[in-house]
């Protein structure tokens, strides 16, 4: 079983964010394939589906991005996902907004949310899809927590689109194809 878990914030007020990119592309997922991640637990909504013959789990935590790791160490735990089925989904500012990289481990590179799963899980070995949200001029609290522009969302509606794909990829085929085909 696959476990994919896009980072984010919950709340009406971090909605559309640059912060929930992870959250944004759960939800591309879930109106592409007419589902719902509405299931209360792990500290977030989650929904296990089978998806192109393969069991998979969606998970949103709702412990707010700096403590994503209890959520996903949840999940983890209940379901015996081995840490190499978690594709942690999440916005990346070091990438040029609307660019998607995939990348299987290393350092959380100042994202606080990979950083609290990383540091729970004790391992930096984690596969992830990141997302290009571009990096501030000023305050980088104020620029992942504020909605992006016009242009800038036409950007991150694209690397959705390749994400959801990517997702596929993975699915279909297995992680090294997906960053072979998207990076």
């Amino acid at each position: 079983m696959l476990l994919f878990v896009g980072l984010g914030n919950p709340g009406k007020e971090y909605a559309n964010t640059r912060h929930n990119s992870g959250f944004s592309v759960i939800e591309a997922f879930e109106s592409t394939n007419d589902i719902k991640v509405d299931k209360d637990g792990f500290k977030g909504k989650y929904q296990k589906i089978l998806y192109h013959n393969q069991d998979i789990l969606l998970l949103k935590p709702y412990t707010y991005m700096n403590l994503s790791g209890e959520a996903v160490f949840a999940i983890m735990q209940f379901y015996k996902i081995p840490i190499e089925n978690l594709i942690v989904i999440y916005d990346d500012m070091d990438l040029p907004c609307g660019k998607i990289r995939l990348r299987e481990g290393g350092s959380s590179g100042g994202q606080k949310g990979i950083k609290n799963i990383i540091d729970i899980l004790k391992t930096d070995q984690i596969k992830r899809i990141k997302i290009g949200i571009g990096h501030p001029i000023n305050s980088v609290i104020d620029y992942v927590l504020s909605k992006p522009s016009s242009e800038e969302e036409a950007l991150l509606m694209e690397a959705r689109k390749k994400a959801l794909e990517a997702i596929d990829a993975i699915i279909d085929h297995d992680f090294h194809y997906a960053m072979s085909k998207f990076n």
